[in-house]
């Protein structure tokens, strides 16, 4: 017994020392296509412990801690350089420096050859310091700061055309330690452990944009807040010998067609686990699938027989299925009432004010009348490609079904041809609908 005891002590002596609170930073920036935009705030919200926290400006940095074993984490709360953001540049772009205490500190900017094409000195203050910072036509430039022994570097990538060869560097503004200080002691009773699915919301202006992650380390993230643009640096996808076009919403760039890839087969076959993607087509028309609503799928079929939550299915290279969340952000990013993140969308069936009116193509001319409330606000253009079931074919002009990839509860989508609302319900693996796929982040 004395032997457990002191294996026990041993154990709770080698938890103690292993285990330990940890943090990391997550940094918010936004743009407005690939212009930069102020942030007023961003809500962080957990959806896997149902907290949440409000980060306001200045101060957009969140620390987030946790128990784990101990990691030689990047602790930015010493000197450091965060990645410029936007990077790519098309015109200019901004650099964030954290400074632990006032002193002078070193900046050059080198190009690939190690050429030096800008060089400053300039004492700052403890804190955060932004500047900005337009190319030339270099297409690769390398920003490094000093502070006494130790320096930081970045890479920045040059994606705009500048023809006059002038470099800028210009300092923006500071952000005092003492409101970053503060706001990160008011999120430390912020709950999150390792794995734990988070949503930001971001506001900018009284717009909302939002983003999903699950974060590990380190991050830094860039809300977008354009939309009904193709999306900035992808305007096409050619896939499956098929030209998608693309729509922005907000943070997400969604492909503005149904998906139309693989080979039809008979409404009387059923889909294979084989090397060919198979797909049904509205009464067994190739026309319509090639010139109105795209293909409608299993849901065996569309995850490509490889499970797993907003995996990429049968999506090109870059892009997958949207998850259940995905589909809650554009709901609230598209209607008029209940915006990201209300509890509104966790509800079953027909939910929202306007959701469904504002994601459908306007008219009649492949919606069958009234088609209530159609506005296709933000040019998704959802489309009524109808569904399979039981051998039989329904809904075409009326139903626009549309899959998610939850592998537990089979979410789909379902937007009516008499309805302003959308709906949300479960089972959808017994059906065969219509797929669109949404970038990766």
């Amino acid at each position: 017994m004395k032997k457990l005891f002191l294996l026990a002590i041993l154990t709770l002596f080698l938890q103690m020392n292993l285990c330990s609170q940890t943090a990391f930073e997550l940094t918010f920036t936004a743009i407005d296509n690939t212009s930069y935009t102020t942030l007023d705030s961003i809500k962080i919200m957990n959806q896997t412990q149902g907290s949440d926290t409000v980060l306001h400006w200045p101060d957009t940095v969140l620390m987030l801690y946790h128990v784990s074993i101990n990691e030689d984490y990047n602790n930015k709360l010493n000197f450091n350089v965060l990645q410029n953001y936007p990077n790519p540049v098309i015109d200019r772009t901004y650099i964030r420096i954290y400074v632990p205490e006032k002193d002078n500190i070193k900046m050059t900017i080198t190009d690939v050859l190690g050429r030096q094409i800008i060089n400053r000195e300039r004492f700052l203050n403890k804190g955060y310091h932004e500047f900005s910072f337009k190319p030339g036509d270099a297409k690769i430039y390398f920003f490094t700061a000093r502070l006494k022994s130790t320096s930081r570097s970045i890479k920045i990538l040059n994606a705009g055309q500048h023809t006059n060869g002038q470099c800028l560097l210009d300092y923006i503004r500071g952000y005092n330690i003492t409101t970053q200080t503060k706001s990160t002691s008011a999120t430390q009773g912020f709950s999150f452990t390792i794995g734990d699915k988070l949503l930001y919301i971001g506001y900018s202006n009284a717009i909302q944009s939002g983003i999903q992650a699950s974060p590990e380390a380190n991050d830094d993230y860039i809300f977008q807040f354009a939309t009904n643009i193709t999306c900035p640096g992808t305007p096409t996808i050619d896939y499956g010998g098929q030209i998608y076009n693309t729509i922005q919403i907000y943070n997400q760039c969604w492909m503005k067609e149904n998906l139309n890839v693989g080979t039809k087969i008979n409404s009387s076959i059923l889909p294979r686990d084989n090397d060919t993607i198979e797909k049904y087509c509205f009464n067994n028309s190739a026309y319509i699938c090639d010139n109105t609503s795209g293909g409608l799928y299993s849901w065996d079929e569309m995850m490509n027989y490889t499970y797993e939550t907003g995996g990429q299915g049968i999506c090109p290279n870059g892009w997958h299925i949207p998850d259940d969340i995905d589909w809650q952000i554009l709901e609230g990013a598209v209607d008029g009432e209940y915006k990201i993140g209300n509890s509104e969308w966790d509800n079953y069936q027909w939910r929202g004010m306007d959701a469904g009116g504002n994601l459908k193509q306007a008219g009649t001319t492949n919606w069958e009348p009234p088609n209530n409330g159609a506005t296709d606000a933000f040019g998704f253009t959802a489309l009524p490609g109808g569904y399979f079931v039981q051998n039989a074919f329904w809904g075409f002009g009326y139903k626009g079904y549309f899959y998610s990839s939850d592998i537990e509860d089979n979410f789909y989508r379902n937007i009516d041809w008499n309805q302003v609302m959308i709906q949300r319900n479960t089972g959808g693996g017994a059906l065969a609908i219509s797929v669109r796929c949404v970038k990766d982040d």
